[in-house]
């Protein structure tokens, strides 16, 4: 069975969305793309800066407080769904319970299979970028650059660093076409 799905992991501002747009041109079908950034846009703000909810602390840590596990939970099953009938999914998430995160793809996805990639960046150039985007918490890069791959197992990483989104996507299209499948 061929690859369905693609989770891209890295901490923040490391590339995970560039190189998702960039791997959509390169791939020789349509594939959905889903962030974790749609999933907090799509919280009721009430979620925001919530104990229940998210909170964005000063350092550029996150607290996830017990609603937003259950949102999330309904998240990952909705993207399973799309993924089972039929469509390619490339996920771009930041694990920030490590390998525990990947376990909970994994359980929701049961039965697909899954290329995991690791996307890393050197903290220093991560942390330019999220100074450029200006949407970030400062720290946030820094806080998470090794923290998010801490217990997590991948079939491919790659670093973004000084590799452009397209290269890192081409590099990503080689393995599906050249890889075993794991899930």
């Amino acid at each position: 069975m061929p690859i369905q799905i693609v989770i891209l992991n890295g901490g923040s501002s490391s590339g995970k969305s560039s190189i998702a747009r960039a791997l959509q041109g390169v791939l020789p079908e349509p594939w959905l793309t889903f962030g974790v950034d749609d999933f907090v846009d799509a919280l009721p703000p009430a979620m925001q800066n919530s104990k229940d909810g998210l909170v964005f602390l000063p350092n550029g840590g996150i607290s996830v407080g017990p609603g937003i596990r259950r949102l999330r939970e309904a998240w990952e099953c909705g993207i399973a769904g799309i993924a089972g009938a039929g469509v390619g999914v490339i996920i771009d998430d930041v694990f920030l319970s490590g390998g525990a995160a990947q376990e909970r793809w994994r359980a929701a996805l049961r039965g697909r299979h899954i290329l995991w990639v690791g996307v890393r960046c050197e903290p220093v150039v991560a942390a330019r970028r999220e100074a450029q985007r200006g949407d970030r918490v400062p720290g946030m890069a820094a806080s998470q650059a090794e923290l998010v791959h801490r217990g997590v197992a991948y079939d491919l990483a790659i670093d973004s660093t000084n590799a452009s989104p397209e290269a890192c996507a081409r590099l990503i299209v080689d393995r599906i076409a050249n890889t075993a499948v794991t899930s």
